[in-house]
């Protein structure tokens, strides 16, 4: 299983969505706000960014009447200051490059607490492009076929007949990686075959994984589940592989 995915199961296995539920709609909220200020208006249907933050708020039950402040806030309504999305970058322990991705509208305080983490779990922060250029930037659509009849092995060749790039399996667990652009139209068309997606996004997908030993992959963890605690920090991109091993202990 990738670390992305492995990541994501660890944190649902711990319960984490459901003890900070009000943290997620605050992240949930600034996706929207930022979708709409980088990606040309408020309105869904002519802006695909927006459109995939709003369906990921529906699908963690974010009110509606939060989604259009939201909304509202990226449109410059209200009194709230401006968000932007900055980038931050560094190293866990054990070499492992991490790209930051925030939501902010104190650049010096989400810089402060940003370099704390880091610095206080033993890794390194590093300076703008040290480890950007580890990344690219993707299309990811994930699939859940639990329950279901569909082969996985025909679903990655619908995938990949649909434009995908890349497919990564773990059982009834698809991760399909496209070109950004092409997001909608692989997500789309997967849609059309009653292929059950769970989410499409954007990610930054490291070009090579790097798997430490177990002490430094437990201490990257830490760090990388300190981060995503940050109010600011909307998600953490990292190169790190993670076994089964570390992944148990670390659950």
């Amino acid at each position: 299983m990738s670390g992305h995915s492995k990541w994501h199961s660890i944190r649902r296995s711990k319960g984490v969505a459901d003890q900070r539920r009000g943290q997620l709609f605050t992240k949930l909220a600034r996706d929207i706000t930022l979708a709409v200020k980088e990606g040309g208006g408020g309105d869904p249907d002519m802006n695909f960014r927006l459109r995939l933050a709003v369906d990921k708020a529906k699908s963690n039950n974010m009110p509606s009447d939060s989604i259009q402040r939201a909304i509202d806030r990226g449109l410059g309504k209200g009194n709230e200051a401006a968000l932007e999305e900055v980038y931050y970058e560094g190293y866990a322990p054990g070499g492992i490059a991490l790209l930051i991705e925030t939501a902010t509208d104190n650049r010096n305080r989400t810089n402060s607490d940003v370099r704390a983490a880091i610095n206080k779990a033993g890794g390194s922060p590093g300076e703008p492009g040290s480890v950007s250029w580890m990344f690219e930037l993707k299309g990811l659509i994930s699939v859940d076929l639990t329950g279901t009849r569909l082969d996985p092995d025909e679903v990655q060749l619908l995938a990949i007949d649909a434009g995908a790039e890349d497919v990564e399996a773990n059982g009834a667990e698809l991760e399909i990686y496209c070109d950004w652009t092409q997001l909608n139209a692989v997500r789309q068309a997967l849609i059309d075959q009653k292929i059950p997606v769970v989410s499409a996004e954007k990610t930054m997908r490291p070009k090579t994984q790097v798997e430490p030993d177990e002490k430094d992959a437990l201490a990257a963890l830490r760090l990388i589940e300190k981060l995503e605690d940050l109010d600011d920090v909307q998600k953490v991109y990292s190169n790190l592989h993670i076994s089964d091993e570390v992944a148990a202990k670390f659950e």
